[in-house]
């Protein structure tokens, strides 16, 4: 059994129910931002859902120079702040340098490390050493076993506030395959393990200047991951995932997370 995190009173781990983490990939605009945080708000009182909200306020790995990477990490924080104080849920983001590290760990409840980012020893060790629950992407290139040594690198700044997600490892070009042993072996290390069904079922530069994928599976591997067992799902969502302007083609419509819920809900009790 997994320790318990507590954020903000979302437990993730030990024998808690199954936790979401969700929004959109990039912060588009305030008004859509708040929207989705709204729509999500009132999905989980109606279902009972521990609910986190994700947005990136920068998405720094982009496949083209000309792609859409958000507001920027003032103006991004800024709108992860008014969510956070006017739905009182704790919030999540990316993080990209030892500098970002500090200045949004003061704002937001969890700190995301970028699966590109996970060899980068400072790095790894600023996000410990800030002291907030750190959630850490496992790289497409590492194997499940390999998250051992990220975990130490944070343990060594005294923080044991970790999560460790599966998205998906690199099965030949442009394609990721979900291995769901990689859940099981990294619960050995005793701390929450998340699945991010959407990220997993990503084209990394599938579309030549543009990352594909194929949201239909999305909720396949969801159900799989659950039944697996595991201690929250990230969900990268949006109303109309087909005018996102980042990681479109893998996400699940907003308007069909309730039902999907209800499923891994179930599973997740059995």
């Amino acid at each position: 059994m997994t320790k318990t995190i507590t954020v903000k009173g979302v437990k993730f781990g030990g024998r808690n129910p199954l936790a979401l983490i969700a929004g959109p990939c990039v912060i588009e605009s305030r008004e859509g931002c708040m929207e989705i945080a709204d729509k999500l708000v009132k999905i989980s009182k109606r279902q009972n859902i521990p609910l986190v909200f994700k947005a990136s306020y920068d998405k720094a790995n982009r496949t083209s120079i000309h792609s859409y990477r958000g507001p920027g990490i003032s103006k991004g924080l800024e709108i992860l702040a008014e969510i956070k104080e006017k739905y009182d849920i704790p919030v999540l983001t990316d993080v990209h340098s030892v500098e970002e590290v500090h200045i949004a760990s003061k704002v937001v409840d969890i700190i995301q490390l970028p699966a590109f980012m996970i060899r980068q020893t400072d790095f790894v060790v600023a996000a410990g050493e800030s002291g907030a629950v750190v959630n850490v992407k496992k790289a497409q290139f590492a194997a499940p076993w390999d998250m051992a040594n990220v975990v130490k690198k944070i343990e060594s700044t005294g923080n044991k506030k970790i999560m460790l997600t599966e998205r998906g490892a690199s099965f030949g070009y442009n394609t990721l395959v979900a291995d769901m042993r990689s859940l099981v072996i990294m619960r050995e290390f005793g701390y929450p393990v998340i699945f991010d069904a959407t990220h997993s079922v990503q084209s990394p530069g599938g579309q030549g200047d543009t990352s594909g994928g194929d949201g239909r599976f999305a909720p396949y591997l969801a159900r799989a991951a659950a039944a697996v067992g595991v201690d929250g799902m990230f969900i990268e969502t949006h109303p109309d995932p087909s005018q996102a302007l980042s990681d479109g083609p893998n996400m699940i419509p907003l308007g069909d997370l309730s039902k999907l819920w209800k499923k891994l809900d179930a599973i997740d009790k059995i």
